[in-house]
């Protein structure tokens, strides 16, 4: 079975094969032990609320619970821009015009920019190869979709993602090396992982104030502004997939796209539905496709736990589990949980209808 639940202690060597094996280029999960271990502190802090609100960072691992392994991590920056400036780039169009010549000219600039201070991040995805597929990536993306909405209070409104951009296998950045190096003695690799652990202030003191003119850059740079790796890529279409949506900002290293949503109008929020939990002795069977299965959450801000069953086990007030699965969310029959939807959008939505009391009247809270 595999459930999401807050880091732990014991994740640091899972967690630590898990980041050397994503290269370079995901700053947010150096394969550093040291610094992993700080960010697993960090999140305990966070889940047992010795933090301030706004200084929270909520790392979710995926486990394997019959392997005990830990083969995947999302998570949650409360707020960004607070302790460290928060830095973008956004795309902009500097116009310049002449009557008397005749001449209008509009050129693509980029500003720098500090847009997203006090925002909510989503951050830190990563699945393990041999997990990828069959769902396990959509569990543990939108695992926290459904923790933003549980704990809204402790969020934005709005809420955004920075994506991964282009870079080749040696960890080079073509827009680094049109612009940054430029301005910075480093590699870009050393650069993006200073940016990553926060220690962004560099950035201020040696990087340009006035709008880069992207005319001036080589066609290789233009070429990879606003677009993400390759191994990004499902995680942008699952995103978009959410509602979130490209907001005209990009990373001022590699030039991967910012995409943002309002919490309320997240897919994985709005098809949500609450019920109760009903243990079951009735044999269920789990080993059921994707399109077929929903997420369910305990509720719980300190031990969130997340899984998935079938949509046959939901009912018009309960939802039917499994000791086993009861066991892995922590909870007995009668506690509340939260159900959305893991792939097909509408699915709980359709099934509600089949799950209604007579004449039509649904009986699920959204």
């Amino acid at each position: 079975m595999l459930v999401i639940r807050p880091l732990q202690e014991n994740d640091l060597d899972d967690l630590y094969a898990m980041a050397q094996g994503a290269g370079k280029g995901l700053t947010t999960l150096p394969a550093d032990r040291e610094l992993l271990q700080k960010k697993i502190n960090h999140a305990r802090e966070t889940f047992n609320q010795r933090i301030a609100p706004e200084a929270g960072l909520y790392l979710f691992a995926l486990e394997d619970t019959e392997r005990k392994k830990t083969v995947g991590i999302s998570g949650i920056q409360a707020r960004v821009g607070l302790d460290e400036v928060f830095y973008n780039y956004r795309l902009s169009v500097t116009v310049n015009a002449s009557k008397e010549l005749g001449v209008h000219v509009r050129t693509p600039t980029l500003h720098l920019s500090n847009d997203m201070t006090d925002t909510s991040e989503i951050c830190s995805l990563l699945l393990s190869d041999e997990y990828k597929g069959g769902g396990s990536g959509l569990l543990l993306s939108r695992c926290r979709f459904m923790y933003l909405d549980e704990f809204r209070k402790h969020f934005s409104e709005k809420i955004f993602a920075e994506m991964r951009g282009v870079s080749d296998a040696n960890g080079r950045s073509p827009l680094w090396d049109a612009l940054g190096t430029k301005f910075f003695d480093m590699e870009f690799s050393e650069a993006d992982m200073l940016s990553g652990l926060g220690n962004k202030s560099f950035i201020a003191e040696l990087m340009p104030k006035y709008p880069i003119y992207l005319s001036m850059l080589p066609d290789s740079a233009r070429a990879v502004i606003g677009r993400v790796h390759d191994n990004t890529a499902p995680a942008l279409r699952m995103l978009q997939s959410e509602g979130f949506n490209f907001n005209g900002l990009v990373d001022i290293f590699d030039g991967g796209p910012v995409v943002e949503a309002f919490v309320h109008n997240v897919r994985t929020v709005r098809e949500g539905m609450n019920r109760h939990a009903m243990v079951t002795r009735k044999p269920v069977n789990l080993d059921v496709p994707s399109e077929e299965r929903v997420m369910v959450s305990n509720r719980s801000f300190r031990d969130f736990r997340v899984t998935t069953v079938p949509i046959d086990c939901i009912g018009p007030d309960t939802v039917s589990l499994p000791p086993e699965v009861a066991e892995a969310l922590q909870i007995e029959s009668g506690d509340p949980v939260r159900l959305a939807p893991l792939k097909d959008s509408g699915l709980l939505t359709k099934h509600s209808y089949r799950s209604s009391v007579p004449g039509g009247a649904s009986k699920w809270q959204s």
